[in-house]
């Protein structure tokens, strides 16, 4: 295989650990291995499922039993692919291949070749005939992660294996049947990309046949407290370190910050943090760019707030209201969309209920 393929692409019959790409998938630490298969149910290693994640795994649940395609939308660092194995490992196609795949690591003319394979000869360097992923999931579970990012040409393509579960690997006439469980995920607004033509409608309502959102960390305040302790004991026990005790201010404060980059950026905080800690107490660094200890003031550079304000008001009136798309506000600013819907939450900006186009 490829050093490429190796980069975006994994097969796996077995869950990881948290310390690769399970942001909160709970690994035993006094073993240091992963419960075995059947010992329990996947769902019970997941942090948080206690709190804000019941609704998203009762979802997990009622569906993982089917083979009903499934969307997976939250922002990055979420833990989508830990609920898209999940759903694999409950499934009965959990004693094959889970595949995954990131859209978004390659061009179009080699994503082709590494969703359906290719021939011996087929392109320019393609001496050898090449498997795809579509065929080595077959009977199992095929994880397409960033499927926003997916080229339009080869959008076709995916929506014609989804529906007749056949396809041709590139260079062939040769039809290949499979039968794949397909789960995708995005951080991208899937909607909005097809009202601006950047994604198939049809291939749309395919893959969302069965939603299942993540909320992001912000939202899941009451589930931060465990995922700390857990991070801070996984890190200290990988790095031979004993902590005992997490002051409360600094508890309070890690629960107050918004954390946008997730479950990931927590993660990623708690090591640091692990690392500069000494004598059993959690020390970590200051969160940058944030004084949570300090109460928040009424009114934070309200000149500032009243100029972006009236710029984002502007904006939004002379598009009508349309946020996304090369006319919309977001463009006229210079900002991305997801930006621009922050920005817009923050400052309290609705729209006019008849002029909603976004």
């Amino acid at each position: 295989m490829s050093t490429a393929s190796n980069s975006v692409m994994e097969i796996s019959r077995y869950p990881e650990s948290a310390s690769t790409n399970a942001p909160f998938y709970r690994a035993d630490h006094r073993t240091g291995r992963t419960p075995e298969r059947g010992e329990t149910s996947f769902l019970e290693t997941i942090v948080g499922r206690r709190g804000s994640l019941r609704a998203v795994i009762s979802q997990v649940e009622a569906v993982a039993g089917t083979n009903a395609t499934v969307l997976i939308a939250g922002e990055t660092g979420t833990g989508k692919e830990v609920i898209a194995r999940a759903i694999h490992e409950l499934s009965p196609r959990r004693s094959r291949n889970l595949v995954k795949v990131n859209c978004a690591a390659m061009p179009a003319g080699l994503l082709e070749s590494e969703l359906f394979g290719h021939e011996r000869g087929a392109f320019t360097g393609a001496v050898n005939s090449h498997v795809g992923r579509f065929a080595l999931a077959d009977r199992g579970t095929l994880f397409l992660d960033e499927i926003g990012d997916m080229p339009l040409e080869l959008q076709p393509k995916l929506l014609r294996v989804l529906q007749e579960r056949e396809f041709e690997a590139v260079g062939s006439t040769r039809t290949t049947r499979v039968d794949v469980r397909v789960v995708a995920a995005t951080n991208q607004d899937l909607k909005e990309m097809v009202r601006d033509r950047e994604f198939r409608e049809d291939l749309y309502y395919r893959l969302n046949a069965f939603p299942i959102y993540l909320p992001p960390l912000r939202e899941r305040k009451t589930d931060i407290p465990e995922l700390i302790e857990y991070f801070v004991q996984q890190f200290a026990d990988s790095m031979e370190k004993t902590i005992e005790t997490i002051p409360e201010n600094i508890m309070r404060s890690l629960v107050r910050y918004p954390w946008p980059g997730n479950i990931r950026e927590l993660q990623n905080y708690i090591a640091r943090g692990v690392i500069l800690s000494n004598d059993g107490v959690f020390e970590p660094p200051p969160l940058e760019n944030w004084a949570p200890l300090e109460p928040e003031p009424e009114v934070a550079n309200s000149t500032l707030e009243d100029k972006v304000r009236r710029e984002i008001l502007a904006a939004c009136q002379r598009a009508n209201w349309k946020l996304g798309g090369p006319r919309g506000a977001a463009a006229r600013l210079g900002l991305k969309r997801t930006t621009l819907f922050y920005k817009m939450k923050r400052l309290g900006i609705t729209p006019p209920a008849d002029h909603w186009q976004d």
